[in-house]
């Protein structure tokens, strides 16, 4: 067990529970929360949605060949340099949806890299939580003749109220493997990313969004 619950605690001065964020155990941990909240049926509800969005993300994937599952660049920040290696959890999305993450170093934490080892990577995807990289990748010089630059897709997560990458790494990414899946297997995911996103919004956050919300949220 980690002393560092019992320290914040102490040192705060108030309550303190440390609890895994993981996809693998997001099911279990809002179980864990809404009991320690006291209210189990609202954990039970948003523990079953994990678990069948987990689930539909497996039966998709298992219908990818890998040949078909692309190499992805997560790019955090204006000039696209911050990124996450394999193993982190601000990372862990592009793994749990089946793609390769195309930062080879592991760790917990974030990392700095320049534009020209991301060319040496040559991602087939950049997926982004920075709007002004987004906006300006294409006209950046250091970028151009990267696949994902070359071919369109560089994808600006969405990030209202939370981030669907991490931002912070907690349930908001259940949306954010719905909405990755469908950019980065279109064929394969045939249904309607708008419903399954407000679908996620009501329960979570009690709001269904209308149509010119989810356009807006979604980039359309």
């Amino acid at each position: 067990m980690s002393i560092w619950p019992a320290r914040v605690q102490e040192q705060a001065g108030v309550p303190y529970v440390l609890i895994d964020g993981s996809f693998a155990q997001m099911p279990r941990s809002i179980r864990q929360m809404a009991d320690l909240l006291g209210v189990p049926a609202r954990g039970e509800a948003l523990a079953a949605y994990a678990e069948t969005t987990l689930a539909d993300l497996d039966a998709l994937l298992a219908e990818v060949p890998q040949a078909a599952r692309p190499r992805v660049y997560l790019a955090r920040g204006p000039e696209g340099v911050e990124t996450a290696g394999r193993g982190s959890i601000n990372a862990e999305i592009i793994e749990r949806v089946g793609a390769r993450n195309v930062v080879e170093t592991e760790g917990d934490g974030l990392a700095t890299v320049s534009p020209e080892q991301v060319q040496a990577w040559a991602p087939d995807v950049i997926v982004t939580i920075d709007r002004d990289f987004a906006a300006k990748v294409a006209q950046m010089p250091e970028w151009q003749g990267i696949p994902a630059v070359a071919n369109g897709r560089v994808h600006l997560a969405p990030a209202v109220p939370f981030g669907f990458i991490d931002a912070p790494p907690s349930v908001n990414r259940l949306a954010g493997l719905i909405w990755l899946s469908h950019k980065l297997y279109p064929q394969a995911a045939t249904d309607d990313l708008h419903a399954k996103i407000a679908e996620f919004y009501a329960l979570f956050y009690g709001r269904r969004p209308d149509d010119a919300a989810l356009a807006a949220l979604l980039g359309d």
